[in-house]
């Protein structure tokens, strides 16, 4: 495998990775909208101001708590695949050190 290749599969994974956080700020964005959709509906509708003040302060903690727990997965997964590339070069560069050397020959 050449340098070129190996290059081009750890930006390959870096890639993939960006990709994984940036849906999961996607779907905590989405998760909050609809949260502040909610709120506005119950304001909208007649019930008593503190009822409604409560029950949107918890839909907008439940939706950030939610969003929190995507994005933090997400680093996880992001974390797990960059530990992966970080491996698999590792290994590749060992062998190209062992080829170069010799010390695959028998």
């Amino acid at each position: 495998m050449s340098a070129e290749e190996i290059k081009g599969n750890v930006e390959s994974i870096e890639i993939k990775a960006e990709k994984a956080l940036e849906d999961a700020r996607r779907r905590a964005n989405e998760t909050i909208s609809k949260a502040r959709e909610e709120a506005s509906r119950i304001l909208a509708s007649e019930v008593s101001l503190d009822e409604v003040k409560k029950e949107c302060e918890q839909t907008l903690n439940e939706a950030r708590k939610k969003a929190d727990r995507e994005v933090e997965e997400s680093k996880k997964k992001a974390s797990e695949i960059r530990v992966s590339a970080g491996k698999k070069t590792g290994k590749v560069t060992e062998r190209i050190v062992n080829i170069i050397t010799g010390a695959d020959l028998k």
